[in-house]
């Protein structure tokens, strides 16, 4: 793609290394934003991730943006529509999901004044950054991930075990693992 040094995991694809060098890790605050990952995130269980980034137009057409307040009301009708879309994952538990956790967001809204202020809690407002040198440094979860799990079931949201929201603070950049030698760390981390 060009000399610079990246992730080894985002290989040569142009939408991945676009998502790659503009997206993941980088720090998300903005409340829709957040919740189009939260879904994404969830719709990825089982699946590749370039999967999803393949289809993420789709989700957004289908899901009006994902406006959370539009996609709490969806109803039979709605979701038998989507489940007939072809350019989404038409799994009834992830499109279900979906709904569920439109609605559980809404309340968490109410609750902290926004998703972000919610989220971004758990992490006292700023980035964990770690130092991965290879891929094998890294995790699939985290007691960070694991407590949002947690109270993010408790609330009534699905398909946002801890590994879901451990990739979700992935890529909403409340955890940075970026390699130490990519690009994107020492453009984040001013190493």
């Amino acid at each position: 793609m060009n000399d610079k040094t990246r992730c080894s995991w985002c290989g040569d694809i142009p939408i991945y290394v676009d998502y790659h060098d503009n997206e993941w890790g980088r720090p998300q605050h903005d409340d829709r934003h957040l919740f189009e990952m939260l879904i994404l995130e969830g719709a990825q269980a089982g699946l590749a991730w370039i999967t999803i980034l393949n289809k993420r137009e789709n989700y957004r057409a289908a899901f009006d943006n994902f406006d959370v307040e539009k996609v709490a009301q969806y109803d039979d009708a709605k979701i038998a529509e989507l489940l007939q879309n072809p350019g989404i994952v038409r799994n009834r538990m992830k499109v279900h999901a979906a709904v569920k956790n439109a609605q559980a967001v809404l309340r968490i809204k109410e609750e902290f004044g926004s998703l972000d202020n919610y989220l971004w809690g758990f992490v006292d407002h700023k980035p964990i950054v770690n130092r991965f040198e290879k891929i094998e440094d890294f995790v699939a979860t985290s007691p960070i991930s694991d407590a949002i799990s947690k109270d993010l079931k408790k609330r009534g949201c699905n398909f946002v075990g801890s590994t879901i929201i451990y990739a979700f603070m992935q890529a909403t950049g409340m955890v940075n693992d970026h390699f130490m030698g990519c690009f994107v760390y020492q453009e984040l981390t001013g190493a």
